[in-house]
């Protein structure tokens, strides 16, 4: 679930129906972006030049003060020459030094920027390392997930409770790196040093406890997998820890919970949804992406995040999304909303990374259809059918879910519930379940821990589903329009056609042409005919799993 304001974030804030205009919208060109926007969205000549291979971080949080210091160690290779490199840490934290060859460097600060000239020459294809050391208070987030930064609670007994959730703000909120989603370590080291009176818990597997003598205690994690930036997490609380293990498709996977202490017991009970939900994501994904980093479920003070492979939890123990079932069917009650959803975007966002923040229907529309696809698990393909077209009514139209490329704009929240009913009407498009899976396998399996663009997921599906679905991503990506069916009856003859489509779109779809059965028909945007033979004309009907509009021509137009 990506948390910024208009992410998932959206989820909370799209709880109301609305109406779809009946005219494609124009970008929101009245949005004016920065400069800032720029060095944070796009690959500057400064990022280009080198590609981020490890990330050594430590970090040492004191919740006293609310502050953080700490060093990364930044490996990278050189892919073409050149001295100057940009760093992102976010206004208000400091840059202490930078280091490079035990020579300390020069830099600039632009905004959330740093440009540092490095002193040696750059050698195609070496490997190097900077080290940034860097304190401060970071932004504090006042209504996390949603405004992203870092988390200072406390629980219910009055302990420290303190954990990060950053997605769309971006890691430089608490870390220095490149904060650019298309470059990604091959693996990282995360420290984390917290009063021992707490644990923290972070992504990857713990490789060392260390006392120190000033009353702090030193947990380091290690991530064997490539990772997003975003994901790195620190959660640091009086937490219990149980263990299990998930026989899954590669092998024996490793299962953490950690929940606060006196939640244990909560914890063992709701937990227990984590297997089914593995399961069911194997099937339709294929493995879960990080065995070798393991699985983990930790309570956290906000309510959710997909840090990989330590999903960040606080649904409050409680079925639905914080007790409620977001499609209005009674299916969302019967499971754990950030469970399901937050985990399946470690397939959806995590092993497979969008580009630029303006694809982010990548994670946002697949983490969606997935909860469809787990009701369907667990209760039947009826069941899962209705939970994601029950979502509908969450559907703004109020802008394209595509957004603005190379200034870190994530478009529409409607990713979520438009982008969940656009796949599962490519479902119905495909007409072959086994294959449609087969396509969802194939996304995981063809760009597994890759960062992918958009058009790449787009033309994956039309040429593995062999058909040309380009015109239906535009429509239902970069419009808000919703197709809508016109049709007119007289006698025996149905004439059909698509309105408020963009040029050129020929979605099939899939009608009742017969008493007690459907089939398909071709629309175009010209009016076509076909037969029907329906005992009663009135019970022409166009099959609900399509996200369209249906429209007798013949009929007055109700007005409210």
């Amino acid at each position: 679930m990506k948390i910024t304001l208009l992410a998932s974030a959206s989820i909370a804030l799209l709880m109301f129906a609305a109406s779809a205009p009946s005219a494609s919208a124009q970008r929101d060109s009245a949005r004016v972006f920065t400069h800032a926007d720029t060095l944070r969205g796009s690959n500057t000549p400064e990022r280009a030049w080198w590609d981020v291979t490890f990330y050594d971080l430590h970090v040492t949080v004191n919740p006293s003060d609310s502050s953080i210091s700490g060093r990364n160690g930044i490996t990278y290779r050189v892919l073409h020459p050149a001295r100057e490199m940009q760093i992102d840490l976010q206004v208000p934290l400091e840059v202490d030094s930078m280091v490079q060859d035990g020579k300390t460097l020069t830099y600039r600060r632009d905004g959330n920027a740093f440009f540092t000239t490095l002193r040696t020459p750059q050698k195609v294809g070496s490997s190097r390392t900077v080290t940034v050391y860097y304190h401060g208070r970071p932004r504090v987030a006042k209504r996390a997930p949603w405004d992203g930064g870092f988390v200072w609670a406390r629980d219910t007994a009055g302990n420290d409770w303190i954990a990060t959730a950053v997605e769309g703000l971006g890691a430089s909120a608490f870390w220095p790196n490149k904060d650019l989603e298309s470059d990604e370590p091959d693996s990282q080291r995360i420290a984390i040093t917290v009063p021992s009176s707490l644990i923290d818990v972070s992504n990857g597997r713990l490789r060392s406890t260390t006392q120190n003598p000033d009353g702090t205690t030193t947990y380091e994690w290690f991530v064997q997998n490539p990772i997003n930036n975003y994901d790195v997490e620190i959660n640091a609380g009086k937490y219990a820890h149980f263990g299990d293990t998930y026989k899954g498709e590669d092998g024996i996977l490793t299962l953490d919970f950690w929940p606060l202490a006196y939640n244990l017991d909560k914890a063992k009970k709701q937990f227990q949804q984590a297997k089914p939900m593995l399961a069911c994501f194997e099937h339709w994904f294929g493995p879960y992406p990080w065995y070798k980093d393991g699985y983990k479920l930790i309570e956290a003070p906000h309510l959710g995040m997909e840090h990989q492979s330590g999903v960040a939890y606080g649904n409050h123990y409680e079925n639905g999304y914080l007790g409620r079932d977001l499609s209005g069917t009674g299916w969302g009650l019967k499971w754990d909303f950030i469970i399901v959803h937050e985990s399946a975007h470690e397939w959806w966002g995590n092993s497979l990374t969008a580009k630029d923040h303006a694809d982010m229907w990548i994670h946002e529309s697949f983490a969606n259809y997935a909860e469809n696809l787990y009701t369907e698990c667990q209760d039947g393909k009826a069941a899962g059918a209705a939970y994601v077209i029950g979502t509908r009514k969450l559907i703004r139209n109020d802008k394209p879910i595509v957004g603005h490329f190379n200034v870190n704009d994530e478009g529409s929240g409607d990713m979520y519930y438009k982008g969940g009913n656009m796949l599962h009407t490519i479902r119905q498009i495909v007409n072959n379940d086994e294959k449609w899976r087969g396509i969802l396998r194939g996304l995981q399996k063809t760009f597994r821990h890759q960062v992918v663009s958009g058009k790449q997921v787009e033309d994956y599906i039309s040429s593995k589903a062999g058909i040309d679905l380009s015109k239906v991503f535009q429509e239902y990506l970069n419009t808000t329009m919703v197709p809508t069916l016109e049709y007119r009856i007289k006698g025996n003859a149905l004439s059909y056609r698509w309105s408020n489509v963009v040029p050129g779109f020929a979605m099939p779809v899939r009608v009742s042409l017969t008493d007690g059965a459907t089939a398909f028909i071709k629309p175009t945007e010209t009016w076509k005919t076909a037969q029907l033979k329906l005992g009663s004309n009135d019970t022409f009907h166009v099959d609900e799993n399509f996200y369209v509009n249906a429209r007798n021509m013949d009929q007055p137009v109700s007005t409210p």
